[in-house]
Parts: C-alpha cells; structure tokens; sequence
C-alpha cells in the first residue's frame, strides 16, 4: 500500500550489507529483513545515507531494492536522493513499480535560502511525479541545509504527496512543537513526524508529537518498546528501557563512517551480517574501538537481555 500520513511506530534505515571485497552479500541482505521483521518493526527504509545509498549505482540500487520488497510485507520507504532529478526519477518509479510504499528525498548541501528549498521539493515532485509519496528529510547536521518550520510548512502545503517528514534537527525538540502547534491552529495539514539522529532523543521526541523513529540501531526492539511503552502511558518504564541503552546508543552515533562501522559491528556480532565490511571510502574500527564497544555491549547486556550476544 502507498504511504499515507498515519505512519508511525518504527522505521528503521537499514544498513546495506556487503562481502569484505564490496560486493552486496544478498544472504546477508535476506537475513537483515527477516530480522527486522521479527523485531516488530513498523516499515523498512532501504538505500539511506546510512545504507551507503551513495555507493551504489543505480543498478545495485534497484537489485537491493527488489530483493527486500521480494522477501518483506513491511511497507518498503526507498531513498532515491541523487545529483539530478533524471536519476531520481528513474528510481523513484522503479521502486513503486516493484511494490515500494514511498521515497525518501534529502535536500542538497547547495540550497541556502527558503525558496531555494521550497523550490528544489517543487522540482522534485515534478520529477517523479505528484503520485510518488514521500519522505521530507530534515538533517542539516550532515547536509547543511536549514529547514525551519515554515519552511517545512510550505513544502506540505505545497506538495501533497509529502507524507512524512524524517526528522533529525538537532537540537529539535521545539521544531516538533512548533510543527504540531501548525497542525492544531489549522495552518498545516497532519503529516507523519519519524525521527532520525539513532533515536537520541526519541524518548522526549515521542512526548513532543513525533510518531515514532525512522533511525538505524542496532537494536531496533529497543525503539519498538519506547514507542509502545510511551503510547501506554507508561512513561518512566519507557525513560528506563532507553536510559539503559544510553551509553551504548551514543557510541553508535558517532557521525560518518565511524558510527556506521560500529553499527554493522554489531549487527555481525548479533549473526545478521556475515561481514562488518563497508564499502570504500570507509573507516574500520581499531582494536580499540572494539574493546570499548565490547564494554559498553557488556554494560547493557546487564539490563536488556535482548543485548546479551554470544562470543
């Protein structure tokens, strides 16, 4: 089914899995899918920034992109970001034609001003076609590109087909107020809010009106639990289960390259990826490196028993 605007729950950003010498490991793949799919997860987003989107071409791009819509019934969001809007297109309605539920699009780190940003989402629309739902990503942590609330405002207002906005403004807590202050005033139709950044600030994020994550973890049940948990009223069980996976959570999310290695560490150390490998330029973790998130691993395992991962 297309994405709609009742989104929500948890989304996760997949992690493209690949061989030590750069090829895509489909076993790996098919195995993440399956994983995610018993962790109770609410959707899936593939070919994201953290999914090495950018290292792919296009052909790899679309054999990702058919294998997990092949193997999932989860509603499939596939990033479609791209230098133009013709290889945009073209992958944003190759996906819809293999089954995908909407795109993701990313501004580019070229747009300075308020109409250069409404404009570009204008171009976009027009590009893969008013029917394409999609996904409104807001990072200017990574893409330098600022998005206030009424900018925001008016690309929904503008384009029906935004559906969802991917939010990971940082510090963000009052842009979700603000926005939900729209929606209640009459001034912005509802739309999904999912919140990016590894959930760092998801248990307050939920409490602001954001409907749930649309991040990567390497442990997903965790961010099914806070959601499930803060929609039950039941806030400090909440507030408990995320602060034990604090320490953890915030080594993760180590910006680049490096967070990314930790990610896939972890996922191979959980036996959903044969190979913590990724693709070139990349940042391996030291020895180090290791050690400490071993140690934090230990630390969590503690309190969570779904950490608790064998040698």
């Amino acid at each position: 089914m297309p994405l709609t605007s009742d989104i929500g729950g948890v989304v996760p950003i997949a992690p493209t899995p690949f061989h030590p010498d750069g090829r895509i490991d489909e076993v790996s793949l098919d195995r993440m899918t399956d994983f995610f799919g018993s962790a109770g997860v609410d959707g899936l987003t593939i070919l994201g920034q953290l999914g090495e989107a950018g290292k792919l071409d296009h052909a790899e791009g679309l054999a990702v992109a058919r294998r997990v819509l092949g193997r999932t019934r989860l509603p499939v969001i596939v990033g479609v970001t791209a230098p133009g809007f013709a290889a945009m297109r073209a992958l944003a309605r190759e996906v819809m034609e293999l089954g995908a539920a909407g795109v993701m699009i990313a501004p580019p780190n070229t747009l300075r001003t308020d109409d250069q940003v409404v404009g570009y989402y204008r171009n976009a629309v027009e590009a893969i076609g008013p029917d394409v739902p999609f996904v409104l990503q807001d990072y200017p942590l990574t893409f330098s590109v600022q998005m206030t609330p009424g900018v925001i405002r008016r690309i929904v207002s503008e384009n029906p087909s935004c559906v969802m906005l991917k939010h990971e403004d940082w510090p963000g807590l009052e842009k979700i107020s603000t926005l939900r202050g729209f929606e209640a005033d009459g001034s912005m139709r509802h739309i999904s809010i999912l919140v990016g950044n590894g959930g760092l600030f998801l248990d307050f994020e939920t409490e602001r009106g954001a409907d749930g994550a649309n991040t990567g973890y390497a442990f997903p049940e965790m961010l099914v639990d806070v959601v499930r948990l803060g929609r039950a009223g039941e806030r400090d069980a909440a507030h408990d289960l995320f602060d034990a996976h604090l320490p953890y959570l915030r080594y993760e999310q180590q910006q680049g390259p490096l967070g990314l290695a930790v990610r896939k560490y972890v996922f191979m150390r959980r036996g959903i990826f044969a190979s913590d490998a990724q693709r070139k330029p990349s940042q391996a973790l030291t020895a180090q490196a290791k050690a400490e998130v071993e140690y934090l691993l230990g630390r969590l395992a503690r309190t969570d028993a779904r950490a608790r991962l064998t040698a």
